[in-house]
């Protein structure tokens, strides 16, 4: 290879040349850890700087541009967007495009300009109208995902300074945030819309509110009458403007170069690999015969996850991106001729021209291909992705193949030897990841027909999320019909993801010429079909039958839809029913719209008194800008190492050898640290159940942490870990599931039991019985900042401060003391933000923390821990798989008199929170409803899994799920609506009592059930689906509401504590400290509100700096919804005490200002530094009576929900939900409206979504976003409002307000249930019976499937292929 070639690039403005550029290296890391940048802007009258990069140790003290965060590494999240820029030879113009800087290798990028976050606008210069806004509008809580929001919207507005909200959802739709539920972000990028293109007036009418807020989108508004209700959260005057000259602008030098055209080609030497990038096509051809294994390369979306994420090594590789003729789009009279080396986002330009010029009978094929690529990926992966990389991965997940063959696509190959045409069919495909071109061959473009009159094409998808989303089963299908008849003449039909690659069912095409398209085609076609297709039992993803009927469903479909278009000519006389027609209708991904109302503060109060008021979250403007900190955003210290876990491939085995030998011996490799290095305690006894550390003699799940490698680098860390060899002596038992854990009798103790009457006897004269079960999946937390920490010795007196992701910073402290054998007064915990934490930050950081501490004391350096999403998913555990089996007696009126039900949940192989979690569920299983004779009895299943842990909602999400599975079934029973029987079963006395003789007042649930049943127009809307269900044969709707009352605080009294340090300073300004930690759910910025009110001075001058063990300790997790509770009242105190102090001074001289009575105070040695701190409630649980005040007192809600479901896909759509929450007298409007809809998303995921998938030998397969689908823009029902409920005071808990972080989550099961009424319509069709069972989550295979009609039963009877299943419910 040539001598290394000069990497010459843009960041922000600044001109970086790198000579020894690595082509391993990827933009994100780059940037994040080796760019010293600075961020003034760019003008064409300045001078360029030039930064030039040597080789870079690791070690050294190196800023970086840490605004672009790592959420998943693989471009599956979208945190770490960035704008890139080029000058377009072919455009003759500058394009931007957004582009995942997980994947983009800095090598490719010569001649770019990328933009971050940080060079757009920071709050050191000036906003980008982008940033501000989506602060103002609340969009951001935890913060991680917002620079990614923020650069996704920004490359928009460069590209169309006046977008539709169509343009805004398709920007936005490669991003994912597991903290808002998308609303605020949408609201505050939508005020940049033209009022004209979009279905809002955004913002521009109704005396400056959205015509949404004003009740003009036909919801159902009571507030209208009401002066002190408002419906704006944020102010929409004083916004900047969108100003284009504060963009940068492209670098006139890259134009020079760009327009100079060399034709020298990039040479660029790794330690590991080469790459070269020709910028000629006959230097590619013959480096193509020379190396003809080198994978070709422009967008690296296929092969840099395999490199990145699976180890896969290519010692040259070839970008292919510089060469002309592959990025080419010629247009000819019979079609388009698209350059390999296009990308998918410039293919679906191409054809939204061509469908937009072109006559519709010659689009057909375009139009099908352009549904397809709707769907496929998000914005900056077909920014990045080309149209040869999809093709020749030859993954039958990749749609594009599908309908590509199916349209008769060519492929253009060139070789040394010559030049050939390809036609793009099945036998392209030889092999999963193979294809039929010959090694020396190089694709130089696909040619994409016109369709001719008599064609009639379309394509199909199902994945597990409608965007962003591999499909499960992707279709291109076209057919023939003679001209003026109908009769076939050819027939195209491809399926893709039912079996290893691109299948055409031959005969089913072959058979089928010559036949006239009517119902015994159909017939015979699926009779083709199920002989054609062979599904194997073993697929890779499995879900075999359900593969299946998709075929069926597919060509049924397309089926209708021919007949449909023939009809239209005239040249069929089938009559579809008009009932079915809905079915050819795709459902429509919609920005989600809504209301949000809240009750406005008294008149009285002081308009300097902020609370009760919306109020922008404290750091919005840092996260939007990119300077908000996060712990793997801290600068490295001198000499940091980096630590990778090495964990257990095996679920039950005895350690036989740990050899770490090869990893020792590899580069930068210092040591690595197990069980005999940890100087303290490697084990702690958890309530009598032991948990280790580091696994030492035996591992009880894949996952368990067996050793750690400490390396100068994260990648010689990580590949380190890959060589240190553990053996296994495989141990019995083995076993995954509750129902194998209930063979083996395995659980962990305390089992718990709460009863009230006498359900025994109740049961014996209930007027009808039912014994029914439901089971409830697990669910990963996935917040976007994975688990971490950097551990840091201080080099005297074995200190050593942490600065940790935790959301328990002394329980963290403790557990790193013990593995030192230190006392915890050298240990302090650092905690600045999280990156969402949703429970997951509790137990398992603590571990991983101690882990960390312990290489921090053997190396005496700092060590910085940072999981991949992989790991951190494999070795974190989630929320809890729930059974519930129950016995229930009730009437024929729909009451029911007693319930005798058993909880079982999947603890993992270790206790701990499971047994406090599953009191949570027990807690909570009456939900309102007044059960006269009720039992709850509980049992953690002890397994060999990854110990699952607390997540949102603590047990109450499945507590109360099966509680209303059994309002559900009795309802359906009964032949009631199930609305009806939630009704007539509803607490109603003003003085109630839980099933644990806990008293309480329902009064404000039965308002927010009642008021959330009108705003939801809940009777007309039943009406209009029962008719919308009669009316239609293929698609459904279904309605649900629940109530619900959860139980606020800790039922553990000693963690219902808070505690505080107020400490004001000479110049008046007031710093704040707490044991809450910061999240995204705004517990800083309430702790400044409940301030600046006692203190009477403005939120501009308090400050909260942190959460530090060293200023307050033993501090209570933040948690259980209880966090401002707790120290929003310690805060109170500590300020109080101040006020107290401060009186005298005010009282002299009380037309002084704050700043003077403090310097008087000072200067009359009166402290002005003060500690708050509030008991808590004395709640407990006594379980051997079975009673008990669990919980402080109880937040109350409703939520309906609307969705429509495809039974012939079971895909579904969330149309609408209506939630109405008792927050009590909201500190903060905005931020408690923000946490219902970010918990309700959650639980969106919960119920309909999220699957994790274990293998037979209890493997965690969904590692990562490409497997694990969490809730994008595209979930979010179309309608969504929130309601906070009026005139609600609680006298509990702090200014009359209550917690509200975990009880939405639940609501989501609104969904779940209108989705079992909706399929419950389709079984009535087929004359099948509404009982059936359905497991959470509801996803479209269980809808699928639980609709049962011809082609489920088609599918169902096949038995080939062994009888393995893929993953095991757990």
């Amino acid at each position: 290879m040539s001598s290394p070639s000069e990497l010459i690039f843009f960041i922000n403005g600044k001109k970086v040349v790198e000579k020894n550029a690595d082509p391993e290296e990827v933009l994100l890391s780059f940037l994040r850890r080796r760019a010293l940048l600075t961020f003034e802007k760019l003008n064409s009258n300045e001078v360029i700087p030039l930064l030039t990069f040597e080789k870079l140790n690791s070690n050294e003290d190196i800023p970086g541009l840490t605004g672009t965060k790592n959420g998943c590494g693989s471009g599956g999240c979208g945190a770490c967007t960035v704008m890139v820029s080029r000058y377009s030879q072919h455009q003759e113009r500058v394009v931007h495009y957004t582009v995942n800087a997980c994947l983009q290798q800095i090598v490719t990028l010569h001649c770019a300009a990328v933009v971050t976050v940080e060079g757009i606008g920071s709050t050191k210069t000036k906003l980008h109208p982008v940033q501000e806004r989506i602060a103002k509008a609340h969009g951001s809580q935890c913060g991680f995902c917002t620079p990614g929001m923020v650069m996704s919207m920004y490359t928009l507005l460069r590209n169309k300074p006046q977008p539709s909200m169509e343009d805004i959802r398709e920007a936005l739709g490669g991003n994912i945030c597991r903290c808002t539920g998308y609303r605020p972000i949408i609201d505050g990028f939508k005020t940049f819309c033209e009022s004209e293109t979009s279905a809002c007036c955004q913002n521009g009418g109704g005396g400056g509110r959205c015509c949404m807020e004003n009740g003009m989108n036909g919801s159902n508004s009571i507030d209208s009458e009401e002066s002190d209700i408002s419906e704006e959260l944020f102010p929409m005057d004083d916004l900047l403007p969108l100003d284009p000259s504060q963009d940068l602008i492209f670098p006139p030098e890259l134009l020079i170069m760009e327009k100079k055209l060399s034709g020298d080609a990039l040479y660029f030497q790794g330690q590991r690999v080469n790459l070269v990038a020709p910028s000629e096509l006959s230097h590619l051809m013959e480096l193509k015969a020379k190396h003809p294994s080198a994978p070709l390369i422009v967008g690296n979306t296929t092969i840099g996850p395999k490199m990145l994420l699976k180890g896969v090594h290519h010692p040259l590789l070839v970008y292919v991106g510089r060469i002309p003729e592959l990025s080419a789009v010629t247009w000819g009279e019979n079609g388009v001729t698209v350059g390999a080396a296009c990308s998918l986002s410039t293919l679906k330009e191409e054809l939204e021209r061509a469908v937009a010029e072109m006559e519709e009978a010659r689009t057909r094929g375009y139009r099908a291909l352009l549904q397809t690529l709707q769907c496929l990926a998000g914005k900056q992966l077909r920014n990045m992705a080309t149209i040869g990389g999809n093709l020749l991965s030859a993954n039958p997940t990749y749609d594009l193949s599908s309908v590509s063959a199916a349209v008769d696509c060519t492929l253009h190959v060139v070789s040394k030897d010559g030049t050939r045409d390809i036609p793009l069919n099945e036998k392209l495909f030889t092999a999963f990841g193979k294809t039929a071109l010959r090694p020396n061959e190089v694709l130089l473009s696909i040619n994409i027909p016109c369709s001719k009159p008599w064609e009639f094409v379309a394509a199909y998808r199902q994945a597990q999320r409608r965007e962003f989303a591999f499909s499960l089963v992707n279709a291109g299908m076209k057919v023939v019909i003679r001209e003026g008849t109908d009769i076939v003449e050819s027939l195209n039909i491809y399926y893709g993801g039912v079996g290893p690659t691109l299948v055409r069912p031959g005969r089913t095409c072959q058979q089928l010429v010559g036949r006239p398209w009517g119902e015994n085609l159909l017939t015979e076609a699926c009779h083709f079909l199920k002989e054609d297709v062979d599904v194997s039992s073993s697929i890779h993803g499995g879900k075999a039958e359900y593969r299946k009927s998709l075929v069926f469903s597919f060509f049924f479909k397309f089926y209708m839809q021919v007949v449909l278009e023939m009809g239209e000519r005239g040249v069929s006389d089938i009559d579809l029913p008009l009932e079915y027609l809905s079915a050819l209708k795709p459902f429509k991904n919609e920005v989600p719209q809504g209301q949000q109302s809240y009750q406005l503060v008294s008149e009285a109060q002081p308009s300097v008194d902020p609370v009760g008021r919306p109020s922008m979250h404290q750091s919005a403007f840092q996260q939007a800008t990119g300077e908000a900190k996060y712990y793997d955003d801290l600068p490295p210290v001198k000499g940091e190492l980096f630590i990778f876990m090495v964990t257990s491939t095996r679920a039950h085995a005895k350690i036989t050898n740990v050899d770490p030998s090869e990893a020792l011996e590899m580069p930068g490799v210092v040591t690595v640290v197990s069980a005999g290095d940890v100087p303290g305690s490697n084990c702690r006894l958890w309530f009598n159940n032991p948990e280790e550390l580091f696994a030492t003699e035996e591992v009880f799940c894949v996952g368990q942490i067996v050793c750690a490698v400490v390396a100068e680098s994260r990648e010689q860390a990580r590949r380190a870990a890959q060589k240190v060899q553990v053996t296994y002596q495989d141990l019995q038992p083995v076993f995954f599931t509750i129902e194998d854990a209930i063979k083996h009798k395995s659980y962990f103790e305390p089992k718990r039991k709460v009863e009230r009457g006498d359900v025994d006897e109740a049961l014996k004269t209930a007027e009808r019985v039912l014994e029914d079960e439901i089971y409830m999946g697990g669910q990963e937390h996935f917040y976007m900042e994975t688990q971490g920490l950097i551990a840091v010795p201080r080099g005297e007196n074995e200190e050593m401060d942490l600065f940790v992701s935790t959301q328990h910073a002394a329980f963290t402290q403790d557990l790193v003391g013990m593995a030192l054998g230190i006392e915890s007064n050298k240990i302090t915990c650092h905690v600045k933000r999280l990156g969402g934490g949703f429970g997951g930050k509790v137990m398992k950081i603590a571990c991983l923390s101690a882990i960390t501490a312990v290489a921090a004391h053997k190396t005496g350096k700092a060590v910085r821990c940072c999981l991949e999403r992989g790991d951190d998913m494999l070795i974190t555990g989630g929320r809890h798989p729930f059974l519930g089996k129950y016995k229930v007696g009730y009437n024929s009126d729909g009451t029911i008199e007693a319930a005798d039900i058993i909880y079982y949940s999947n603890g993992g192989c270790t206790l701990d929170e499971s047994s406090f979690i599953m009191d949570k569920a027990i807690l909570h299983m009456d939900n309102g409803y007044k059960i006269p004779n009720l039992r709850g009895r509980g049992v953690v299943c002890k397994t060999y899994l990854p110990s699952n842990t607390a997540f949102r909602g603590f047990g109450g999400p499945q507590g109360l799920m099966v509680m209303e599975s059994v309002l559900h079934e009795v309802a359906v029973r009964c032949g009631l609506p199930p609305e009806k029987v939630r009704d007539v079963n509803m607490y109603r006395e003003e003085q109630s009592y839980t099933h644990y003789k806990q008293p309480f007042c329902p009064t404000s649930m039965v308002r927010c059930w009642d008021e959330c049943l009108e705003r939801a127009d809940y009777e007309d809307r039943l009406r209009a689906i029962q008719l919308f269900n009669s009316s239609n044969r293929w698609k459904k709707r279904g309605i649900a509401a629940v109530p619900q009352k959860f139980g606020v605080g800790f039922s553990k009294g000693f963690c219902n504590q808070g505690a505080s340090l107020v400490n004001i300073f000479k110049d008046g300004s007031v710093l704040v400290t707490h044991g809450g930690t910061e999240m995204g759910q705004g517990i800083h910025t309430k702790a400044i509100q409940i301030a600046s009110r006692v203190l009477k001075v403005p939120m501009s001058s308090i400050f909260i700096k942190e959460t530090c063990t060293g200023n307050v300790p033993n501090a209570a997790p933040s948690a259980a919804s209880f966090g401002t509770d707790a120290v929003g009242m310690a805060v109170k105190d500590a300020c109080e005490k101040l006020m107290r102090r401060l009186k005298p001074l005010m009282e002299e001289n009380p037309k002084n200002t704050w700043k003077q009575w403090v310097s008087d105070a000072f200067f009359q040695k009166i402290s002005l530094s003060a500690t708050g701190f509030f008991m808590g409630p004395a709640t407990n649980v006594d379980w051997e009576k079975g009673e008990g005040q669990a919980y402080y007192y109880f937040t109350y809600g409703a939520c309906c929900s609307e969705v429509e479901i495809d039974c012939l896909t079971g895909d579904h759509k969330n149309i609408r939900t209506d939630i109405v929450m008792d927050v009590g007298k909201s500190i903060n409007p905005a931020l408690d409206i923000g946490q219902v809809e970010g918990g309700f998303v959650q639980g969106v995921g919960l119920y309909t979504i999220e699957e994790l998938q274990f293998s037979p030998d209890g493997v965690l397969m969904t590692r990562g976003p490409s497997q694990y689908k969490v809730p994008a823009l595209c979930d979010v029902p179309a309608e969504f409002n929130v309601h906070l409920l009026a005139d609600s005071e609680n006298p509990h808990a702090i200014y009359l307000s209550k917690g509200i972080g975990e009880p939405p989550v639940f609501f989501g099961s609104t969904l779940f249930f209108a989705i079992k009424a909706a399929i419950a319509e389709a079984r009535k069709e087929k004359g099948l019976g509404d009982t059936f069972p359905l497991s959470s989550p509801a996803t479209a295979e269980k809808i699928r499937m639980a609709c049962q009609d011809q082609f489920t039963e088609m599918a169902s009877s096949q038995t080939n292929g062994p009888a393995t299943p893929w993953c095991i419910q757990v």
